[in-house]
């Protein structure tokens, strides 16, 4: 005769197992994106991607493509969130990705729950991937939920098209601005960064004249925008967000400065209550 208790005891088990499973997973559809604009990481925007990815479940996946010095930019990076005790921290492959660090990453990247792009040149990250396969990857990933993140040159990158860096912040020319593409985790955004302290305000004004339609999000040094289901945006650190909106005024901007704990309905393009 068969022990009943035994069934039950397999059945507890299992469902142990899948709890610490799906623990580990963002849930699937929820995307979380975290941008940071350079200089300090906020340690709660900080904090807020690591809780997002999983808290102590969490899987770091940090992406070096950008910088120069990529061993240096992990390590900081590193240092920054493991107060938080996400379960790994691990670095991309260098670039360029020959066809054993190609599947490396891969592999990785289907793994993380949280995805983080360090500073240097945009320009860099996109050279990898002009793999289409692996840009498709990656989007397919922050779709399913996996948080990303990124500062700097990794902020820019998020937007498509991406400013690559090139500009005459002189003139108010967005034809002047160069671009080209980006990830393009949210539709009709365009990220900039370092915005107040390297005087950017052309820039971004320029290319949302010959972008209409568009929202440009000017990005402060120090500070960061924590964006939950591409919608509701939360502003952390100690100056100011600018928010350029070309869809509302016919003919010229809406402009909004944000700070530390005001939030943004990226749908409706209006400020809101958290």
């Amino acid at each position: 005769m068969k022990n009943p208790h035994r069934n039950l005891f397999r059945v507890r088990i299992l469902s142990a197992a899948l709890a610490v499973a799906f623990a580990a997973v963002p849930t699937l559809g929820q995307q979380r994106l975290i941008v940071i604009g350079g200089g300090e990481r906020p340690a709660e925007a900080m904090k807020r991607f690591v809780e997002w990815a999983g808290g102590e479940s969490a899987r770091i996946l940090v992406v070096t493509w950008a910088s120069g010095e990529p061993g240096a930019s992990f390590k900081a990076l590193k240092d920054s969130i493991i107060q938080y005790k996400p379960v790994s921290i691990e670095a991309s492959p260098d670039r360029p990705l020959d066809a054993d660090s190609r599947k490396r990453f891969i592999a990785q990247i289907e793994a993380a729950t949280g995805v983080f792009f360090t500073g240097g040149d945009q320009n860099r990250i996109m050279d990898v991937l002009k793999d289409d396969e692996l840009l498709r990857i990656i989007r397919q990933r922050y779709a399913a939920g996996v948080v990303m993140s990124g500062t700097s040159a990794g902020a820019a990158v998020m937007s498509d098209p991406m400013m690559t860096g090139d500009a005459d912040l002189k003139k108010l020319d967005g034809t002047k601005v160069g671009v080209r593409a980006g990830l393009g985790l949210i539709a009709d955004l365009i990220f900039d960064q370092h915005f107040l302290v390297r005087q950017r305000h052309n820039r971004l004004f320029g290319l949302m004249m010959v972008r209409p339609g568009m929202l440009g999000i000017g990005i402060d040094e120090d500070m960061a925008v924590m964006i939950a289901d591409n919608r509701k945006l939360e502003v952390v650190g100690p100056t100011h967000v600018m928010f350029v909106d070309t869809k509302k005024v016919r003919g010229g901007m809406a402009v909004y400065f944000l700070k530390a704990g005001e939030a943004f309905d990226l749908r409706k393009r209006k400020q809101i209550k958290k």
